[in-house]
This record gives C-alpha cells, sequence and structure tokens, in this order.
C-alpha cells in the first residue's frame, strides 16, 4: 500500500476510460517521457554554488582593477573598481539568497505535496492522473492539472516554468476536500 491507502499494484481502474491497468505517477514518470509533466517538485536549485562563484570570481576582478588603478596613480579607477566591486557584492549575495529560499521552499512544501503526489495513479490509455480512493484529492486530471496541484498544495507553483503547460492550468473547484 502506498502512503494514502492507494493500492501500488497495477490493478487499478481508471474512472476516465475504464483501462484495468494503471500505475503509480513515480512509475509512469520512468522512461514514458512523463517525467517533467508529473514533476513531484522543482528541480534542486543547484545554482546557489555557481552563482557565488562568479560573484567571488568578479569581485577578486573589480578589486584587481583597482589595485591597477592605484598602482597607475589614477585614483577615479580605485573609486569606480571600488564602487563595482560593492555592487558586484551586493547583487550576487541578493542572487545566491534567493537561490537559498527557492530550495528551502521546495524542501518545506514536500511534506504538503508528497500525499497528493504519491496516491496519485496515472492511466497511459487516456492520460489521466486520479486517486483511486478520492482522498487526499478526487476526479481525473491532465498531467498539467496534476502538476499544478501537487505544486500549489507545496506552495512552490510561483516557480513554474515560462512555457510549462502546468503554469495556465487550472484544477477544477472541488478537486480538494473542502476546497473551493
Amino acid at each position: 500500500m502506498s502512503p494514502a491507502g492507494a493500492s501500488r499494484s497495477a490493478d487499478v481502474t481508471c474512472p476516465g476510460c475504464g483501462a484495468p491497468r494503471t500505475v503509480a505517477v513515480d512509475d509512469a514518470a520512468v522512461g514514458r517521457g512523463l517525467r517533467r509533466r508529473l514533476a513531484r517538485a522543482p528541480l534542486p536549485a543547484r545554482e546557489a554554488l555557481l552563482h557565488a562563484a562568479e560573484g567571488a570570481l568578479l569581485v577578486a576582478l573589480t578589486l584587481g582593477w583597482a589595485a591597477m588603478g592605484r598602482d597607475q596613480g589614477k585614483p577615479l579607477y580605485v573609486i569606480g573598481a571600488l564602487a563595482l566591486t560593492a555592487v558586484v557584492a551586493v547583487v550576487t549575495s541578493a542572487v545566491v539568497r534567493g537561490d537559498l529560499r527557492g530550495r528551502l521552499a521546495v524542501r518545506v512544501g514536500a511534506a504538503r505535496a508528497d500525499p497528493y503526489w504519491k496516491a496519485a495513479r496515472h492511466c497511459p490509455g487516456c492520460d489521466t492522473v486520479f486517486c483511486p480512493r478520492g482522498t487526499p484529492w478526487r476526479g481525473a486530471l491532465t498531467p498539467e492539472q496534476f502538476k499544478k496541484l501537487v505544486w500549489t498544495q507545496g506552495g512552490y507553483a510561483d516557480r513554474l516554468a515560462p512555457g510549462d503547460g502546468a503554469r495556465a492550468a487550472e484544477v477544477p473547484p472541488g478537486t480538494v476536500a473542502g476546497r473551493g
């Protein structure tokens, strides 16, 4: 049994088309081209370290310019390079902080999103996603609607990429018990 009580076997019937064999979304995503469409959460942002390294490199470069200006007796170069160094440092810290906040939002939201994702089944016949027992959500959804539902429950739907079909998808009212 999966966490939400849905059977993990392939004998769950699709409520949409009546197909006798469906698969858990984690199984369906492997090798079927559905991994992105049924993603549980945004990929972990690994850019924080890269952005920090880029910022450090730019700070070192601008400090080098300041040293060059000092050696050549050009105070304007020194002042300009130091001002640019400060701007680069502030922007780098803001970008790295944003990257880390995004990772934290996904980590915190995973506990809220997992029950919706783990209970879900995918029907390859009609390309719908559903929850066999109607809990924690009910109805048949497209993969894009399902992704929007899971990401919304996790609190990171705002991180859906531009052009991702889930961004424009509308989850039907009443899909989640007790909500619109």
